[in-house]
């Protein structure tokens, strides 16, 4: 437990007495003015909803501020350490001055604490997290491991949110606003092609596929690429009037693609005769199974 960063088990170890590295802080709690205090420029949250703040200001107004906010001293001034939502409302809820805990700390435990209260309240969008975490791995030369130790998180969370920052900014956005989540986006990370990726994830939204039916939607468009164009089958050997099989017309290959995206699943029409065939449909897991059941019974 022991080889875990304070900071993983909350903001407010951080808040008390020295980590290992022998930083100290102060934890004075006194009254400061609204207009002393400077926003935290290491704030990774860069969106906030403003029904949750007009809410979160009346509750001010009528109990004021339970939990003091976070501030270092820089000259005569202050600056955020933790706490925006709660100083953004007590503005709007007209106060003069916040409850606070002063605190000694450095622009990396700044940063640090930013991201501890963030990702603990869930307050970051995915997005936002990668920024906040790219930013952190830039500027202190850190490995994902180490970021990892120091936010009490596992190093493949570190590495595939900073991945997502890969994506074309479009994707980035359906993320950002939860039109994708991060499943979607570590699979459609999985293609190549940039543009592909966009018209993907466009049905993908549009058809409000899970995770779990863009894992098959996505196999099919790699098994369909993988295939090429598709050629003339050859006359069966067991065939005894040696007749050899119809072409797949571009009709069939249509019908086949429509019901492919219906379905969600592998849909393949074989074309023994003019008048006759079979379509196959595959399906990988009991879910898949079930759903199809559920469609054919409709």
């Amino acid at each position: 437990m022991e080889k875990k960063s304070r900071l993983g088990r909350g903001l407010d170890a951080l808040l008390s007495g020295t980590d290992d590295g022998g930083v100290a802080t102060a934890g004075n709690q006194s009254q400061v003015s609204v207009d002393a205090i400077e926003q935290n420029p290491y704030q990774p949250r860069k969106t906030f909803d403003n029904d949750e703040l007009a809410s979160l200001s009346a509750s001010i107004r009528s109990h004021g501020i339970l939990q003091p906010l976070v501030v270092r001293q820089v000259g005569e001034r202050y600056q955020l350490v933790a706490g925006e939502r709660r100083l953004r409302a007590a503005r709007e809820a007209g106060l003069n001055s916040v409850p606070v805990n002063i605190v000694d700390f450095n622009d990396q435990q700044v940063l640090e604490a930013a991201l501890v209260e963030n990702i603990q309240r869930s307050d970051l969008n995915p997005i936002e997290k990668a920024h906040g975490f790219k930013e952190y791995l830039t500027r202190y030369h850190m490995t994902h491991e180490q970021l990892a130790a120091r936010l009490g998180l596992g190093r493949a969370t570190i590495t595939n949110l900073v991945a997502l920052l890969e994506l074309p900014a479009e994707l980035q956005d359906s993320v950002r606003v939860g039109q994708l989540s991060t499943g979607h986006a570590k699979i459609l990370k999985g293609i190549n092609d940039p543009t592909r990726q966009i018209t993907l994830s466009k049905e993908i939204i549009a058809r409000g596929l899970s995770v779990h039916a863009t894992e098959a939607f996505i196999k099919q468009f790699a098994d369909r690429r993988d295939a090429g164009p598709s050629e003339p089958q050859a006359s069966a050997s067991g065939n005894d009037n040696g007749r050899t099989t119809p072409e797949k017309t571009t009709h069939v290959q249509g019908i086949e693609n429509e019901l492919r995206q219906k379905l969600s699943l592998r849909v393949e029409i074989r074309v023994k005769s003019k008048d006759k065939g079979q379509i196959l449909l595959s399906f990988e897991s009991n879910d898949d199974f079930e759903r199809l059941v559920e469609v054919l019974r409709r």
